[in-house]
């Protein structure tokens, strides 16, 4: 059962993500939280797997708060970013604050869920609509020095370096294994190495690691 905190000021987009939420068989709405403090005061003694997440909120913003509870190595919660709006410097943000994902409001019921379920998994998720974009311009703002890059890229093996960068272009473990004729099971195998290496909360992070050390290049 994936348990869901839902953060936002406006009662009815809570009610909303709720009802969609709620249904799911396996997925609980725990508690809604009216603005980053709540959230992160929620997190805390509710334990959520997932915390659905608006940006901009009054008195402590979904930023902050999110870099909060991912900064916290007491809690296992990823965050889900939810905004309406379609702003690179909020992405970022994001990002930087280590959210497992970023989804617009517009985005249908299947699109939530599956994000959704994408974060609670450890696999991350961007909207489609933002994905090559963000990631391309995330690269170009993040550039590491030729030191930085060679030490980074040592960490990891080649096959483990490959597997990121299919992770990159948006792959599934089903269609990294096809790709690179192996099980899907050999693909998990490299994914939690690539993970313990580079201390990424999941794949998500995992890219944007990649992106600062010069190991991904996004086309």
């Amino acid at each position: 059962m994936i348990r869901i905190l839902i953060a936002d000021d406006q009662a009815v987009v809570r009610a909303g993500l709720a009802v969609i939420l709620g249904t799911e068989s396996d997925m609980e709405v725990v508690g809604e939280a009216t603005d980053g403090a709540d959230a992160v005061r929620l997190t805390r003694s509710l334990r959520p797997d997932v915390v659905c997440m608006d940006v901009r909120m009054p008195g402590t913003d979904g930023i902050a708060a999110t870099r909060e509870i991912t900064g916290d190595p007491t809690l296992a919660t990823d965050v889900l970013i939810l905004t309406t709006f379609d702003v690179d410097a909020d992405v970022f943000a994001a990002l930087e604050a280590g959210a497992a994902g970023f989804l617009l409001k517009g985005a249908d019921e299947h699109t939530l869920l599956s994000a959704v379920r994408s974060v609670a998994a450890g696999e991350g998720t961007l909207d489609q609509r933002l994905t090559r974009r963000i990631l391309r311009e995330f690269g170009e703002r993040r550039r590491p020095g030729a030191a930085r890059a060679t030490s980074a890229a040592v960490v990891l093996t080649d096959r483990e370096r490959e597997v990121l960068g299919l992770l990159a272009e948006g792959l599934s473990n089903a269609e990294i294994a096809e790709r690179l004729f192996v099980e899907q099971t050999t693909v998990k195998y490299h994914l939690a190495g690539i993970l313990q290496k580079t201390g990424a909360r999941d794949r998500l992070q995992a890219v944007l690691w990649g992106i600062r050390a010069g190991v991904v290049h996004v086309a």
